[in-house]
């Protein structure tokens, strides 16, 4: 059996990106909260990245997994 570390971190940065996001979403209309950030949504641009690396990270340990299948 082979460890994959692929697995653990694309979940925790896809759930972590998720809540971001959702997060960074219902606060995104209040300006005076996001007023130190120069009026960007801070939150919603990190949770978006996160969770686009947690699913490319899923999406690589998948891929080696049917690698490891097919030899």
């Amino acid at each position: 059996m082979q460890l994959d570390i692929k697995i653990p971190i694309g979940l925790l940065f896809t759930i972590f990106g998720l809540i971001l996001s959702v997060y960074g979403l219902i606060t995104g209309s209040e300006t005076a909260f996001y007023a130190k950030s120069l009026g960007y949504n801070v939150n919603l641009w990190t949770g978006v990245v996160m969770l686009l690396f947690g699913v490319f990270m899923l999406y690589l340990a998948r891929k080696d997994a049917k690698a490891l299948k097919s030899k």
